[in-house]
């Protein structure tokens, strides 16, 4: 299947408009940084990119494999799907993790998008540049959340995309190197929905609530494809991500070339989240979390820097359209309201135009107390 590309941009509607709500400041791209001589990567050179609180919470190395592991083709039998819903709610409740297998993508179409992310990183970067970040779009080639000139910045350069709904995307903004590439990021795309759907769904019967009302939250998916080069001089003292939690609903990780870097704080910790080849790694997100008014935790998540090999991935953002409205589901009549009905355009403006700072665009949902 070949993916149509229009001589310019495309797409129309509220569903784009998601990525149109902030803008980062150019900063230089750091695979390219990455490349300097030795001597160009000492702390000095660097010192935009050296995080003062990198080690202000523990790392508990020996905890990388207690991530929920949750099995889809569990969920979806009549023997084992109660029992499986269950380890699910616990998943969603402690941790705001979990490993999703048996999840149903074929197998060549992750080859595929692994593939073609790899090499599209791999090409001269006045290639890549034909993609780049525009003004006042955060679609494209570049960084994120860059917002003053004095900030700290991540040790990581992105692609982000439209992938749905089809009449959302900007194709200008779609690769086309390699040659297979849009095609690739399309039918992995539309298989990630269908994952999302049913996870979704799930979700739903482990709040006990019409699956209706939670198939709107996922109409609208963003791709980010990650690349975050090694640092050989202070791998210790870079981030790849800022410690955050996600502006979505629901986001799906899918580890490019399973080089361990991301690690999730759980209870005042970080754990290092060891990939798995046969996973795709779940979260819940901001809007999740307001929705479930608080019981469904939306996890402060980093990613850390390897001083000898690169790490990609591949992250799925679903959220609803900007005109919907997210309301707490409380458990019984006498649960405390933690969480303000909150209108999506306004959450998502502010989440998409401030930097990355743990979750204080949260905050900004929660109920004052009087």
């Amino acid at each position: 299947m070949e993916v149509e590309a229009p001589s310019g941009g495309s797409g129309s509607g509220s569903e784009r408009s998601w990525l149109k709500l902030g803008s980062t400041l150019p900063v230089r791209n750091v695979q390219d940084l990455a490349s300097s001589a030795p001597d160009e990567l000492t702390a000095d050179k660097i010192e935009r990119y050296i995080q003062p609180d990198i080690d202000a919470h523990p790392v508990l190395v020996e905890r990388s494999d207690d991530v929920p592991v949750i099995d889809l083709g569990k969920l979806l039998s009549p023997e084992t799907g109660e029992a499986e819903a269950a380890k699910l709610k616990s998943a969603c409740e402690e941790w705001g993790f979990f490993q999703l297998v048996n999840h149903g993508v074929p197998d060549e179409v992750i080859a595929g998008v692994k593939r073609d992310t790899e090499k599209f990183f791999q090409l001269p970067l006045d290639v890549k540049r034909v993609y780049a970040q525009r003004p006042g779009d955060l679609q494209g080639y570049g960084q994120a959340y860059v917002q003053s000139h004095d900030q700290k910045l991540d040790w990581g350069d992105l692609l982000g995309v439209y992938t749905q709904p089809p009449q959302a995307r900007d194709m200008s903004y779609w690769p086309s190197q390699p040659h297979t590439f849009r095609n690739s990021i399309e039918e992995y795309s539309s298989e990630l929905m269908k994952v999302a759907d049913s996870v979704a769904t799930f979700i739903a019967k482990t709040l006990d609530v019409d699956p209706k009302l939670v198939a709107d939250k996922n109409v609208v998916q963003i791709l980010r494809m990650s690349y975050y080069p090694q640092c050989p001089s202070t791998p210790e003292k870079v981030l790849g991500f800022s410690p955050h939690s996600d502006g979505s609903f629901l986001t799906i990780l899918l580890e490019v070339n399973s080089v361990q870097g991301l690690q999730i704080r759980w209870n005042g910790s970080w754990i290092p989240v060891r990939p798995r080849r046969d996973a795709l790694l779940v979260n819940a997100g901001d809007l999740l979390e307001i929705m479930t008014n608080g019981r469904y935790k939306s996890i402060e998540h980093r990613v850390t820097i390897n001083a000898h090999k690169e790490r990609l991935s591949i992250s799925a953002f679903h959220v609803p359209n900007l005109d919907g409205i997210i309301s707490p589901i409380l458990a019984t009549m006498e649960e405390k309201v933690l969480y303000k009905t909150t209108n999506v355009e306004e959450y998502a403006r502010l989440y998409m135009s401030s930097k990355l700072d743990g979750k204080t665009a949260l905050d900004h949902a929660k109920v004052s107390e009087i």
